[in-house]
């Protein structure tokens, strides 16, 4: 049994200021919008880009909009125009975001 990730139940848009990053997942349907609530938490955002992120990662549901928000703190290595990183944008981040794995049910 293969593993599902985020990318085949949700969209994202992404962003970034100075040292933030924003990243707004929004569920494919309403049905899955529980998933993105189990699935996306600080705990695996933080296991997903490891040392990327230094800050606190920060999750807020939006139930009317069936979408969550995230937003996690000192994860551009100091900023878009100072980082060395490759690909260290908001909009990378956000579509990386959607390799984590779908939790079906809550733990």
């Amino acid at each position: 049994m293969t593993m599902q990730t985020l990318d085949k139940i949700a969209y994202v848009r992404s962003g970034d200021k100075g040292d933030v990053v924003s990243i707004g997942v929004i569920a494919r349907t309403p049905e899955d919008y529980p998933k993105l609530i189990n699935s996306i938490t600080p705990q695996t955002v933080k296991n997903l880009f490891g040392d990327w992120v230094k800050g606190e990662v920060e999750i807020y549901p939006m139930e009317n909009i069936h979408s969550v928000a995230v937003i996690m703190r000192r994860a551009l290595g100091g900023g878009a125009t100072r980082t060395l990183r490759l690909d260290q944008t908001g909009k990378a981040m956000g579509n990386g975001i959607l390799r984590l794995p779908v939790v079906t049910n809550q733990p």
